[in-house]
């Protein structure tokens, strides 16, 4: 409907710019009186006329749809604002096809809750033409032609022509209400498919703390798009295909005889894969049998799928313990799943002429690419470059993704903006359709600001990491006497809350293209922008309905008798952050930038502090302790500020607890 009222408005612009020129020649002539009426003139006068009796109709049908549909998901207040300024500035100016628009939240209280900065915009386009204006002008014709609506209260005008928009307090009780009542919901979105390759570890190698900012990140990312109601396929694209299987099966062959019929007792996988790389650097005549092992491997020969299998199961049983601890969940489906594909993807580059030879390798040049894709090795074999390219296809054409999201290390996007121009090349997706997007991430550093390492200046085991956040979080939380009144199931919950969703917190509240210093004094400090912080403030709020004796019953009937009332200063604060919260989805979406979240997450939780130290929630006898007055309106702010704590926590991948 919203297309329609759009269409409508275009018409009329465009009739009414008609109306004025035929109006400009009829004025122009001498004697107009003597004239009989313009036909035309008067044919789009009528037809003028029943335009905006329809327009007007169409745009009634919009608001009572929307008011209805506010009931079912949060409004978006920007994206409200700017169909409202919008429809204001094709009013004001209907000779503008595609006028600037530019509604953004304002910086400061006393510049209003949001601002309209297209004046300056549209006066430089005004110039251009060789009209003469000033910002301040347009701004005002603007304001002007703004319609009346249920958003805003009043508009200033400041500096150059900044539009300072404030918005009507009963307009925001009501978004509160409905938040109460329906839940935090997601904005209405079309359905999307989504494909997001991350963790991606390779087998036969534990994960070491390089992967933790891949299998972080993916897996926070796929929670916001399942919010978002769109269907997530999570793929663990795992190494588990390669030469190097040639030395592993031999070695297990040499190690593990009976392996055909006794499972092996391969206890250290990282010790195994050294000493198999060992031998094989060492030793020529098993070299030379590991190279025939790969052959066998490749021509799929039981014996041989039965080792690769074996050793893949051991992997795959650590990376479990892994994605347990962290909460993460993915299907597997690694490099083999791709072996048939690439024969066919380097067909078709072939008979679309896109592939030449170079030293006896086939290599794929894309125009504008720095560097060429190699599709098949001097010695007949396929490269990452060919499976990426055959695993694109596959996600596109079998998944029917319309979104792919490759979370890998920032070193990787070289190869991704390749093989991206490449599928794009031979006509595979049109990235104007379909978005194709490598979520790039920097490195994760020690407290020397250099590449995390052991003290021996090993890669850190991921598992090493998370039990040592394990141990420093109970040394934490003993340290406070937390193990003298909590349970002990209480504590090893509140323990591995905080252990994991500091760990998961420190790297998603950076912005993932730079790298970020691991530090676990840091992440679990109970202040500032900390999980830990977070956390203890969620525990608190949920606390405060606890201290009002008020059943999860009351509650509900409350959301929907009681208005929210945002009087206080400090209760205006808190509703116009909690409001923000689809504005923050919209945002990510668009940047996949997820620290835009944590930021928003840390603001609501300040924001909440304040407004909690200046405004009584629950009033207690000083002497008895009794509860004697309880404010529901303002229960329901704690109430609502909680729910989009949790929601946050909920995409973020953090479990709060009841009690720490």
């Amino acid at each position: 409907m919203g297309d329609s009222v759009n269409e409508y408005t275009t018409r009329l612009q465009q009739q009414e710019q008609e109306i004025k020129s035929l109006s400009a020649e009829v004025d122009g002539l001498k004697n107009p009186q003597n004239l009989s009426p313009s036909p035309r003139l008067e044919q789009l006068r009528d037809e003028n006329a029943k335009l905006k009796y329809r327009l007007n109709v169409l745009k009634r049908s919009l608001q009572e749809e929307r008011t209805v549909h506010c009931g079912k998901s949060m409004t978006n207040i920007l994206h409200r604002l700017e169909e409202i300024f919008c429809e204001a500035i094709r009013a004001a100016y209907p000779e503008l096809e595609d006028p600037p628009l530019s509604v953004a939240s304002s910086q400061q209280p006393r510049f209003g809750e949001y601002q309209c900065n297209s004046a300056m915009a549209i006066a430089q386009i005004l110039k251009a033409k060789g009209v003469k204006t000033n910002p301040r002008e347009i701004a005002q014709k603007i304001v002007q032609n703004l319609s009346d609506n249920e958003v805003i209260l009043k508009t200033e005008i400041a500096g150059p022509g900044f539009i300072n928009v404030y918005l009507k307090r009963p307009f925001v009780s009501k978004l509160m209400s409905n938040l109460l009542i329906n839940g935090v919901q997601p904005p209405p979105l079309s359905k999307k498919r989504v494909v997001v390759d991350f963790s991606s570890p390779n087998i036969a190698k534990e994960m070491h703390v390089g992967h933790l900012r891949s299998t972080i990140i993916g897996e926070s990312m796929s929670r916001l798009f399942e919010f978002l109601g769109y269907d997530v396929l999570r793929l663990n694209h795992v190494g588990d295909w390669g030469t190097q299987f040639g030395m592993l099966i031999a070695h297990l062959q040499d190690k593990f005889p009976d392996y055909l019929t006794s499972c092996p007792p391969i206890g250290d996988l990282q010790a195994f894969y050294k000493e198999s790389k060992k031998r094989f650097d060492e030793e020529e005549d098993f070299k030379k049998r590991a190279y025939k092992c790969v052959v066998r491997l490749q021509s799929k020969e039981p014996e041989f799928i039965k080792a690769w299998n074996l050793i893949c199961d051991v992997s795959r049983k650590e990376f479990q313990k892994v994605y347990n601890c962290l909460d993460i969940t993915l299907i597997e489906r690694g490099e083999s799943y791709y072996q048939e594909m690439m024969t066919k993807v380097v067909k078709e580059f072939d008979e679309r002429g896109l592939s030449e030879m170079d030293e006896g390798r086939k290599i794929v040049f894309v125009p504008g690419q720095p560097i060429p894709l190699t599709i098949v090795k001097s010695d007949g074999g396929y490269t990452y470059d060919t499976s990426d390219l055959a695993a694109l296809r596959q996600r596109l054409f079998d998944e029917k993704a319309d979104m792919i999201i490759y979370v890998t290390d920032s070193g990787q996007g070289t190869h991704f903006q390749v093989v991206f121009a490449a599928a794009q090349l031979i006509g595979w997706y049109d990235p104007q359709v379909t978005r194709v997007e490598h979520a790039g991430f920097g490195v994760v550093l020690g407290e020397d600001k250099k590449k995390f390492k052991t003290r021996s200046g090993d890669t850190v085991r991921l598992m090493d990491l998370l039990d040592e956040g394990l141990k420093r979080c109970m040394d934490k939380l003993k340290e406070k006497e937390r193990d003298k009144v909590l349970t002990p199931e209480e504590l090893t919950k509140a323990q591995r809350s905080v252990a994991f969703g500091c760990i998961k917190y420190a790297d998603l509240s950076h912005n993932r293209s730079n790298d970020y210093v691991f530090a676990f004094d840091k992440m679990l400090d109970d202040r500032g922008n900390t999980a830990a912080y977070l956390l203890y403030a969620f525990t608190r709020i949920r606390s405060i309905v606890r201290l009002a004796n008020i059943d999860e019953a009351a509650l509900k009937k409350a959301a929907e008798t009681t208005e929210v009332l945002v009087e206080h200063e400090a209760e205006w604060e808190l509703g116009k952050v909690i409001l923000r919260f689809p504005e923050i989805m919209q945002k990510i979406l668009d940047s996949l930038m997820l620290h835009t979240l944590c930021d928003y997450l840390y603001e609501l939780a300040t924001t909440f502090t304040d407004f909690y130290d200046s405004c009584y929630c629950v009033e207690k006898d000083r002497q008895t302790g009794k509860v004697v007055k309880v404010n529901m309106s303002r229960i329901l702010l704690c109430e609502a500020t909680a729910a989009i704590m949790a929601k946050c926590f909920a995409i973020l991948g953090i479990n709060p607890v009841a009690r720490m």
